[in-house]
């Protein structure tokens, strides 16, 4: 058995809920394991002070006092309550803080909003001058893009051209210097 074993186990062992085979391989894996064997005594000290804790029973008035102020104890059946009652979800209440939260962080860099601005030819008119710089901009990505591109084919181009120049010039094969069958290894 190994500790990472023994350490799924060890729960189990200490309660006792486990078979007489699963229990003498985890003593025997104690017994040579100083580790796992100081492991498994705070674990059995640990469940033995548990269970000499005494049970403490909370007084009736807490629980009494706890009820009467949690302001939900009543069934609300009015239409208020069901009106109120979606508004007061966690989810509700994190997205309206999130929205202020967004909203107080855009604001200071708009412009105060005017009447006009709400008019449909000047929503037209800013749309149309936002359209067109980004076609603008894509255009000049395009062109770009085909700029790096043929910088990368060329570079491409010469480092092929480079490496067969370069294994040209150390083949003796492809030069026409082939070594007879007479001559030495290392002479041509």
């Amino acid at each position: 058995m190994k500790c990472a074993d023994l350490e799924d186990l060890i729960c189990e062992y200490v309660d006792g809920a486990l078979a007489a085979a699963d229990r003498a391989e985890i003593e025997r894996h104690l017994a040579g394991c100083e580790n796992c064997a100081a492991m498994a005594r705070d674990a059995a000290d640990a469940v033995e002070f548990i269970h000499r804790a005494d049970a403490v029973e909370p007084p009736q008035e807490l629980i009494s006092q706890i009820l009467f102020d949690t302001p939900w104890h009543k069934q609300r059946t009015g239409w208020w309550a069901k009106l109120a009652h979606p508004l007061l979800q966690p989810r509700f209440a994190m997205s309206m803080a999130l929205t202020v939260l967004t909203i107080g962080m855009i604001m200071p860099k708009m412009r105060q909003f005017q009447p006009a601005d709400l008019s449909p030819i000047a929503v037209w008119t800013g749309m149309e001058g936002h359209v067109e710089r980004i076609w603008e901009r894509t255009e000049k990505l395009y062109d770009n893009l085909k700029f790096v591109y043929q910088i990368r084919a060329t570079l491409r181009e010469w480092q092929q051209e480079s490496a067969v120049g370069s294994r040209t010039e150390k083949s003796p094969t492809e030069q026409g210097r082939v070594p007879g069958p007479d001559a030495p290894a290392g002479k041509p």
